[in-house]
């Protein structure tokens, strides 16, 4: 038998990988599909060219860079086609959820014969984040890949069911999704949520991320932009964001910063973390979608988990 193919969710894991003890070959998804519009045909022109798009718009991504880091990677895995086995290696964040979903999409119709299975980092669904696999003593993590999931037929529909809905432009497809406990998938339900609170909030127009930057600046003491994301990076969560997410993040966020040499909110900052303020139509901006859906054609109710299409 051909030794299997794992695909792993980046570089720093996939250089990771070649000094343990698993054959096979390696892919790297280099993508992050929780930013920026997203089409359910994984891997068509069409697709790729929406999200070069995005890239090159939000990131100066330069088609140059695009083919040679992302295409020439995704070629790569085209090519794979003798692999009984697939094994993908991604994590229990939002971001690795995600990416998920779209390859366990793309597999569904191009590797119809593979036996796939996930290997995820968190052993406790009540963990609020986890180590990644490159922070794992080698133990572990040859513990995680042993006992990894073998995904069933109903699985890997399942998952190409909830791509769809992410990438629908109805967020209120997924809030209504209630029946993970039925599939392989411990984490997406969590995954999920945290993608759902990336809408603009009721409450004062500001989503979940956009919310933690101001608090995290309002309750610490920071002396400078990097402190400020540092902090954000080490007590996120299971967003599984880098600090370029928090970055643009926090470029949205200016407007309500005196200064970030040291960090220091303006006055009425703290009226719009408490709701008596609501910043939706300052910070709106046209064209932005998450998934399928424009960020801001919706405001969610954290509360009652539903959502006001506006």
């Amino acid at each position: 038998m051909t030794p299997a193919l794992h695909i792993t969710n980046g570089d720093s894991f996939s250089n990771f990988f070649k000094d343990l003890p698993i054959n096979g070959t390696v892919v790297t998804w280099r993508e992050m599909l929780c930013e920026g519009r997203t089409l359910h045909t994984v891997g068509t022109e069409d697709f790729w060219k929406e999200r070069f798009d995005f890239l090159h718009k939000n990131y100066n991504i330069s088609k140059r860079t695009f083919i040679d880091y992302t295409l020439k990677e995704y070629r790569k895995l085209c090519n794979q086609k003798r692999q009984e086995q697939i094994v993908l290696w991604f994590e229990s964040d939002l971001f690795c959820q995600i990416n998920m979903l779209g390859v366990l999409s793309w597999l569904k119709t191009h590797r119809k014969y593979a036996e796939v299975s996930v290997v995820s980092n968190s052993l406790s669904l009540n963990a609020v984040s986890s180590k990644g696999f490159c922070e794992m003593p080698l133990n572990e993590l040859l513990g995680l890949y042993e006992n990894r999931s073998v995904l069933n037929q109903d699985d890997i529909e399942f998952a190409d069911y909830a791509w769809q809905l992410y990438c629908s432009d109805n967020p209120v497809r997924i809030a209504q999704l209630s029946n993970y406990e039925s599939f392989n998938f411990p984490f997406l339900k969590q995954a999920f949520k945290l993608h759902l609170s990336r809408f603009p909030s009721l409450k004062n127009g500001l989503n979940i991320p956009e919310i933690n930057v101001l608090n995290t600046a309002h309750t610490t003491s920071l002396d400078n932009e990097k402190a400020l994301i540092d902090t954000l990076l080490k007590n996120q969560g299971n967003f599984g964001f880098g600090d370029t997410q928090y970055y643009k993040i926090l470029e949205s966020l200016k407007p309500l910063f005196t200064s970030l040499k040291p960090v220091k909110l303006k006055r009425n900052t703290p009226k719009i973390l408490n709701g008596e303020h609501n910043y939706y139509s300052k910070i709106k901006q046209d064209g932005l979608y998450l998934g399928g859906a424009l960020k801001y054609a919706y405001l969610y109710d954290k509360e009652h988990n539903s959502f006001f299409k506006l």
